[in-house]
C-alpha cells in the first residue's frame, strides 16, 4: 500500500509542477460558473434556492474538459517517453502502478469537485445570503460527482493504458465519455428493449437521481463497478505490455 500512495503522490504532485492543475481547476471554475449562472437563463431565471443546474452541468465539464485532459498523459506518455519500461522494471507490482496512477489523477479531479463547493458556500452562507438552501440534494450531489469522477478517471486510464498517443488518448476518452452522456437522450425513439439498455447506461440518467436528493445503491454500485472494471482492464493492459 505505501508503494501504491507514493506513485499516486508523486502522479498528484506532477500535475502541480507544471500549470496543467492550475489551468484546470481555474478553466473548470470559470466555465461551470458561466453554466451555472447564465446557460438557458442559469440559476437567476430558477426562482428557487437550487443547485440542480450546477450538478446537471459539472460531470458533463468534467468529462468534456477536465478528465480526458488529466488522463491522457497518464500511461500513454509514460510508454512514449520509455520511463513505463523503467517504472515497471521496479520492484513495484502492476496494480500498484495502476491504483497510484489512479488515485493522482482523481485526487486532481477531486480538489475541483472541492473548489466548487465555493459556490453554494458563497451564495447562500457568507458572504451572500440568497435564501434557504436545502441540504439534502446539495450532499447527494456531491456524492455523486464523487462517485461519477471515480469511473470517469478509471475510464481514461484504461483508454490510456491500451495507446501509446496522448492525443489518440484524449479523442477516445472524450468520445466515449460524450458517449455514456447523452445515450440516455438517445433513446427517447428505440424500441423498449434498447430503451431501457441505453438508459441503463447512461450517466445522465444515472446522475439525475443524485442531483434530486436521492442516493440509490443501484446507482452507487454502477458507478464502481465500472471504476474497479476499468481498473482490472487496465491492469491486464499494463500486464500485456510488461510480456510483450
Amino acid at each position: 500500500m505505501s508503494t501504491t500512495l507514493t506513485i499516486a503522490k508523486r502522479e498528484f504532485r506532477s500535475n502541480f509542477d507544471s500549470p496543467l492543475a492550475y489551468v484546470v481547476i481555474c478553466l473548470g471554475l470559470i466555465a461551470l460558473g458561466f453554466v451555472f449562472f447564465y446557460l438557458n437563463g442559469g440559476f437567476w431565471q430558477a426562482d428557487r434556492a437550487s443547485l440542480a443546474q450546477l450538478f446537471a452541468q459539472a460531470p458533463r465539464g468534467l468529462s468534456f474538459l477536465v478528465i480526458p485532459v488529466v488522463t491522457m498523459r497518464l500511461l500513454a506518455e509514460e510508454r512514449r517517453s520509455g520511463t513505463l519500461e523503467m517504472l515497471i522494471t521496479l520492484p513495484v507490482k502492476d496494480h500498484e502502478v495502476i491504483l497510484g496512477k489512479f488515485l493522482g489523477a482523481w485526487g486532481l479531479v477531486l480538489v475541483l469537485i472541492a473548489a466548487t463547493t465555493l459556490y453554494p458556500i458563497m451564495m447562500f452562507v457568507t458572504p451572500w445570503h440568497l435564501g434557504a438552501l436545502d441540504s439534502g440534494p446539495v450532499i447527494s450531489g456531491y456524492i455523486g460527482l464523487v462517485l461519477y469522477s471515480a469511473a470517469a478517471v478509471a475510464i481514461g486510464l484504461l483508454i490510456s493504458a491500451l495507446t501509446e498517443s496522448q492525443v489518440i488518448a484524449f479523442f477516445i476518452t472524450f468520445m466515449l465519455l460524450l458517449f455514456l452522456h447523452f445515450i440516455g437522450a438517445a433513446s427517447d425513439n428505440a424500441p423498449p428493449a434498447v430503451r431501457d439498455v441505453l438508459a441503463f447506461i447512461s450517466f445522465d440518467t444515472r446522475l439525475a437521481p443524485f442531483a434530486r436528493g436521492m442516493v440509490s445503491t443501484r446507482d452507487v454500485v454502477f458507478f464502481l463497478s465500472i471504476a474497479v472494471g476499468c481498473l482490472m482492464a487496465a491492469f491486464r493492459a499494463l500486464e500485456r505490455r510488461k510480456w510483450a
